[in-house]
């Protein structure tokens, strides 16, 4: 049996694994101009940097949006799109352990999976994400680079950024302890440090979704979620999640594969297609 493939085109990069006997094999992640150049310049890195001929491909597997892209064989490789959401909850699934759960998938904007055991479906999603953090720290920062903006927010304070609940209330109010947010950005000065705001785009940013999704889950009896995508990278989730989960109850679990958890995905839909034929 060959090498499965997995390739997720996304808007600002594309990112790739293999899959073979069950494990995963050196992701890499490419960013390009354009999509149709990034993926095919992950496909050709990835073959090259792990000495794979394409005649040990068996399958290649693609989502994303830019899987719209792909009408046709990549370099003669049979080639197949998987849904999205689908790729995420089975990466997911597979990268967790965790068979019930919302998947939040932190991109350029936000998607909600639900899973619960074979039943993967999209319920929702917001347009906050890695995109809305970029954007704001050009406005803001005069900067798009991601290693800036994280070396400029380890050195923030966010108590001159957000308003908390002890800064209005002389002791805790029902639920909320005196450490947790009551306004995102309310405490901001006209001459505040770019330190302090690059630390509070991202901690709206990461708060935002975290609380978004816990509410997509209300109803539901789901108390865990598996955060993916690029934003998990961020230092500032050891912060911000914790404190999600002391507030409200839950738990959530950045998983090993975190970022390529949709083209693991990607590539799990392959197997499973082939095992229920």
């Amino acid at each position: 049996m060959g090498i499965i493939i997995g390739i997720d085109v996304g808007i600002s990069t594309t990112k790739i694994v293999g899959l073979r006997d069950g494990r995963v094999v050196s992701p890499i992640r490419i960013t390009a101009a354009d999509q149709v150049t990034s993926l095919y310049g992950a496909f050709g890195k990835y073959l090259h940097d792990n000495r794979i001929e394409l005649k040990d491909v068996e399958q290649v597997m693609v989502t994303g949006v830019g899987s719209t892209y792909v009408n046709e064989p990549l370099f003669g490789i049979t080639t197949q799109k998987v849904d999205e959401f689908v790729a995420d909850g089975l990466g997911a699934r597979f990268e967790s352990g965790l068979t019930k759960a919302i998947v939040v998938s932190m991109g350029t904007g936000t998607s909600f999976v639900q899973c619960d055991g074979d039943d993967i479906r999209h319920i929702g999603g917001l347009g906050i994400g890695g995109g809305t953090l970029q954007g704001l720290s050009r406005v803001m920062l005069n900067t798009r680079d991601w290693k800036q903006i994280q070396s400029l927010a380890m050195k923030g304070n966010i108590h001159n950024i957000n308003l908390q609940i002890g800064d209005i209330s002389r002791q805790p109010l029902p639920g909320l302890p005196m450490d947790a947010t009551a306004s995102l950005f309310s405490k901001a000065q006209y001459d505040a440090p770019k330190e302090d705001i690059a630390l509070g785009i991202i901690t709206m940013v990461l708060q935002t979704i975290g609380s978004a999704a816990i509410l997509a889950a209300l109803n539901s009896g789901i108390k865990d979620f598996v955060l993916i995508g690029n934003l998990t990278l961020l230092p500032q989730c050891k912060d911000v999640y914790p404190m999600l989960e002391k507030l409200y109850g839950v738990h959530f679990l950045i998983p090993k594969y975190s970022e390529f958890c949709t083209s693991i995905g990607a590539a799990l839909a392959y197997q499973k297609n082939e095992q229920s034929k």
